[in-house]
């Protein structure tokens, strides 16, 4: 199988695997159903779901600490343009200001983006080992969610196995 192929069936699922822990905690947290997901092509967001009823899109984003952690994550090797990002990040010794930084970035990354849909969700996953739910929590006053963009809501599942939770960004507060 070509390497491309591969890295893009591992993106899925990843992606599906993201998904998967953030409708169990919506779920447990709210009480609502969230279920069924389905992968989508690129022009869409990452998965949808159905959600009271209707259907919602979620686009998947994955927050990395260190070139190698997320090399050790994915079980490859990155692109150039990521491993650019990684290396700025690692510049910064204070763990918490690279979680801020690396939030944040993808925060103003995702805010370009258009979809083609009348829901859609961002929900990013942490696999940086040191940072939970409690840490983004207690750090969210300091999370630079863009005036502009184009999610109903923005959700952070706090740890890579999903065992911390989620904390929502945006709206600050839950319905």
């Amino acid at each position: 199988m070509p390497a491309s192929e591969t890295s893009q069936q591992e993106k899925i699922r990843l992606e599906h695997q993201a998904a998967k822990l953030f409708m169990r905690w919506y779920e447990h947290d709210t009480g609502k159903p969230i279920r069924h997901i389905w992968h989508n092509r690129p022009i869409k967001p990452d998965v949808s779901c159905q959600f009271e009823g209707e259907r919602l899109d979620l686009e998947i984003a994955h927050l990395y600490g260190t070139e190698q952690e997320a090399m050790k994550i994915l079980g490859r090797n990155l692109s150039r343009k990521t491993r650019q990002e990684l290396r700025k990040m690692e510049q910064d010794t204070d763990p918490h200001h690279r979680l801020l930084n690396a939030l944040n970035r993808i925060l103003a990354n995702k805010a370009t983006k258009r979809y083609k849909t009348r829901r859609v969700w961002l929900v990013i996953r942490n696999a940086h080992p040191a940072w939970n739910s409690n840490v983004i929590a207690a750090m969210q006053h300091r999370i630079q969610v863009p005036r502009k963009h184009p999610f109903e809501q923005i959700w952070i599942v706090g740890d890579f196995n999903g065992k911390s939770g989620i904390v929502q960004l945006y709206p600050r507060n839950r319905e």
